[in-house]
């Protein structure tokens, strides 16, 4: 695949015909086309409460870290879309379209571990060792939620997706974060499916070399979360 992962500067043109997709709180998405292929345009907004010069340069700094970042996971050996185009005038990323559905809806469409025919199992897997190259190689994801992750329908791969709040961190304390946020994202949508996140956890052991101390930060980090529950 074609992706301008080490040359920034590359802006070619684009369709001018582009379909909303989705909107969260940092950018709208849209899909469109590349070059003849079909496309996502991440754009993100202009916040208004920022003084303008401001605004422009953490935007601008912002997306080139998203694409660096997922340059780098790319790298890594983890599965992203395609990054096709850096625009910082238009403050857009352009991607490659995975078709496939979100983890998030394959597992709400889905039973309990023990009746989904080991495909909850993989998916776990998946996750696991794509969180644990991340890990190792000095990146936190920062929304590490099922909705950013998808299942591409030709080879049924995951693909981490939405880099907008990566960075990079050799910190335990980082990385016991980030799969903390994705066990509370998997407690509250997918319990019903049961303990997806001892799955999870068993593939990051067996993948990462630096397991230990993360784990040990994520106990940590979830004792902090049952405090603040308590006290309220």
């Amino acid at each position: 695949m074609a992706v301008a992962e080490d040359s920034m500067e590359l802006e070619p043109e684009q369709n001018t015909s582009m379909k909303l997709f989705s909107q969260g709180a940092e950018a709208r998405i849209y899909e469109t086309s590349f070059m003849g292929r079909r496309a996502v345009v991440k754009e993100r907004f202009s916040k208004k409460y920022r003084h303008p010069v401001l605004d422009v340069k953490l935007t601008s700094k912002r997306l080139i870290s998203e694409a660096r970042i997922v340059a780098k996971a790319r790298r890594l050996g983890v599965a992203t879309p395609a990054l096709y185009a850096v625009d910082t005038v238009t403050a857009s990323l352009t991607y490659e379209f995975i078709p496939g559905p979100s983890v998030k809806e394959v597992l709400l469409q889905s039973g309990p571990i023990p009746s989904s025919d080991g495909k909850i199992e993989e998916i776990a897997k998946q996750i696991g060792k794509a969180i644990a190259k991340l890990h190792d190689g000095g990146v936190v994801h920062g929304d590490l939620t099922t909705s950013n992750m998808l299942i591409s329908p030709h080879t049924n791969q995951l693909v981490l997706i939405d880099f907008g709040l990566s960075y990079t961190s050799v910190l335990p304390e980082d990385k016991g974060v980030d799969l903390y946020v994705l066990e509370r994202a998997l407690i509250s949508l997918h319990s019903a499916n049961g303990d997806i996140m001892s799955l999870v956890i068993s593939a990051y052991k067996q993948s990462s070399k630096l397991w230990s101390s993360t784990l040990n930060k994520l106990a940590a980090v979830r004792m902090r979360g049952r405090k603040r529950v308590m006290i309220g």
